[in-house]
């Protein structure tokens, strides 16, 4: 499973690289954005697991980048944690009526920001901080790495494990074979599409074969696969 991903979006050289370096620290994998429109066009394109958003952007503001990102069905569901030197309620307020998850002052903590990340994360990619995941008959335990349906113990290998984790975090998404690649084998592997239908038919079988009944994987004509 790849490392969840985040986009930041800053425009002062100094504050972008710090952010950078401690999100790197932690193993995230970190994209950068340095306006308004760039971070519309990355946020689109690569669909991050959360973007760390600054006020005060040239030209399109952070909180124009909000709004857009908000109205728009593609990445509404990406947490936004806004930054900003405004420290005033109203300023709150507004951030967070816009669409923001979170709210974080400048100056602030490395500590504290990295704890509002973690939380945001908990509700797309429960995954990523060791949460059980659990779909109709099935769980998953992302610790000690096991699956059950209905009682009984899959055996699944690391992609097919994978794969499960990426649809049991988002039941009822539709996962394009590109968006699966990006997710599962990463966005510096090349693997040849086909290949996921590979895996995802082995997947399948495992799920059958536990209970003797279908499998909760539905494929989308034409647009890839989801779970339920």
């Amino acid at each position: 499973m790849t490392q969840p991903s985040v986009l930041v979006v800053e425009d002062e050289a100094p504050q972008r690289e710090v952010l950078v370096y401690n999100l790197e620290a932690e193993g995230f994998d970190v994209r950068q954005a340095t306006s308004g429109d760039a971070a519309l066009e990355l946020a689109r394109e690569d669909n991050p697991d959360l973007i760390l958003l600054d006020w005060m952007l040239p030209e399109v503001t952070g909180i124009e980048v909000c709004r857009r990102l908000k109205s728009t069905a593609e990445t509404r569901g990406i947490p936004v944690i806004m930054i900003s030197a405004r420290s005033e309620e109203v300023d709150r307020v507004r951030g967070l009526e816009t669409g923001a998850d979170d709210y974080v002052v400048k100056p602030y903590s490395v500590v504290e920001l990295m704890a509002r990340i973690r939380t945001q994360l908990r509700r797309v990619r429960p995954a990523s901080v060791g949460e059980k995941l659990e779909f109709a008959d099935v769980t998953l335990d992302t610790v000690q790495h096991r699956v059950f349906r209905d009682g009984v113990e899959l055996h699944l290998g690391p992609t097919e494990f994978r794969l499960l984790t990426t649809f049991m975090e988002r039941p009822g998404r539709v996962w394009s074979r590109d968006q699966l690649l990006d997710r599962v084998w990463g966005r510096d592997i090349y693997v040849d599409s086909r290949t996921v239908d590979v895996h995802v038919g082995r997947l399948r079988k495992a799920l059958r074969t536990a209970t003797g009944v279908d499998d909760p994987i539905r494929t989308v004509r034409g647009a890839g696969y989801a779970l339920g």
